[in-house]
């Protein structure tokens, strides 16, 4: 029975200290769409921007609840980190390929993608650091710049 126990206790010891993955596509596995990816963005900045509002709220309050400032700063940080890995891990290492810089037009269209990928990580780093909702306009406008310079109007599906 002492066994038994000692057994359990390594194997909750073990699931409380397991590492969590996130899931990619450097498989590449092929579920994961590029549009949708898009809209995760989207749906992260009007995370980060109602984050930022109650942040300032809560800051200005007579009474501060730091229970709740504190909650509302980890999630605009979080949504923040999740931008960034979709930029960095999804169309960064993944999705957007180099070109030779012989094919001008496809050169051109790959520095603007990885320009505009670039200033994402920069303006989700700033949504971070601040509660300038400014950033987050900003990053609204850059997220759909990238759409614009990575979707092919002729290609829809953008298949893997």
């Amino acid at each position: 029975m002492k066994k038994l126990f000692v057994f359990m206790g390594i194997i909750m010891l073990t699931a409380t200290m397991s590492v969590k993955t996130m899931p990619h596509c450097e498989v590449p596995c092929g579920i994961y769409t590029d549009q949708l990816r898009i809209e995760m963005i989207r749906e992260h900045i009007t995370t980060i921007e109602k984050a930022m509002v109650q942040i300032e709220e809560l800051s200005s309050a007579e009474d501060i609840n730091y229970n709740q400032l504190v909650r509302w700063i980890t999630t605009k940080d979080h949504h923040a980190n999740l931008i960034q890995e979709i930029a960095e891990q999804y169309f960064m290492t993944q999705r957007v390929k180099p070109v030779s810089a012989e094919n001008v037009e496809a050169y051109k269209k790959y520095i603007r993608q990885l320009t505009l990928l670039h200033e994402m990580l920069i303006y989700s780093m700033k949504c971070k650091q601040t509660t300038d909702v400014a950033n987050t306009a900003k990053l609204s406008e850059l997220v759909d710049n990238f759409a614009e310079a990575y979707f092919d109007p002729e290609d829809h599906g953008h298949e893997h």
